[in-house]
């Protein structure tokens, strides 16, 4: 789904030039804290944009969603799903097929090896049931800690941790709230600053705002509605405005 550009930015008093490296360790966490109240007001109907009706559906979702657009892996599942609906007919598909069925994803033929393994270990260790824990889920072929996060936070409603897509470690960079460009760094500077009970809608949040406002390449800082919260680490001088 395109994200819908903020009418007006949040309101948030204006403040001295940020310098993250000069924060102390109280300041950064309060900063964090106005920064998840300013998106809650900007997107409050942030969600998943992956489409599923079930914990496996979004399994296979997520691990489709590597290096691929969520609109694109909501038009591959359809078929998908309707061809094999549970780990069990999955796990027999025949790999060529798979691979055919996933090739617009990118990286077919490796999504195609994953997705068949991890239903026949669902199948052969799980009784066909999408696990509740880190360390299981990510015992699966194809999983890694973004997509147990995705499924454990979406389907289960449990924090376990902060899904860091690209959009969310860009936009965490030029906040300030990490310097790490590995996920799970980034990934562990977000939980400690981030209160545990906004861990799983804080990714939808700032996946929306990367959609929408700090685009990659020429982020829209003049119409943000964290300007005033937001140091711009690595954003061009052009592209910056006086706070």
């Amino acid at each position: 789904m395109k994200a819908k550009l903020p009418t007006k930015p949040a309101s948030v008093s204006v403040r001295a030039r940020i310098v993250p490296s000069r924060e102390t360790r109280t300041q950064r966490k309060e900063r964090a804290l106005q920064i998840v109240d300013c998106l809650e007001k900007l997107y409050p109907d942030a969600d998943c944009s992956l489409r599923f009706s079930n914990p496996f559906e979004l399994l296979i979702a997520t691990i489709l969603s590597a290096q691929c657009t969520d609109k694109r892996v909501n038009i591959v599942t359809i078929d998908l799903f309707k061809q094999w609906p549970t780990p069990l007919k999955m796990s027999q598909a025949k790999l060529q097929e798979l691979e055919n069925a996933v090739k617009t994803t990118g990286f077919f033929r490796a999504k195609a090896k994953n997705l068949q393994g991890c239903c026949r270990k669902l199948v052969d260790q799980f009784d066909g049931i999408v696990p509740q824990t880190v360390e299981e889920l990510t015992s699966l072929p194809g999983v890694g800690r973004k997509t147990a996060n995705v499924v454990l936070g979406c389907v289960f409603g449990l924090a376990e941790g902060v899904v860091v897509d690209t959009h969310v470690g860009r936009i965490s960079r030029r906040l300030g709230l990490t310097k790490a460009k590995d996920a799970i760094r980034a990934e562990r500077d977000l939980m400690r600053d981030i209160p545990r009970n906004h861990w799983v809608v804080i990714s939808h949040r700032l996946i929306q705002h990367g959609r929408s406002t700090c685009l990659a390449r020429k982020p829209r800082c003049a119409g943000c509605g964290l300007v005033n919260l937001c140091p711009k680490v690595g954003v061009p001088k052009h592209l910056k405005i006086s706070q």
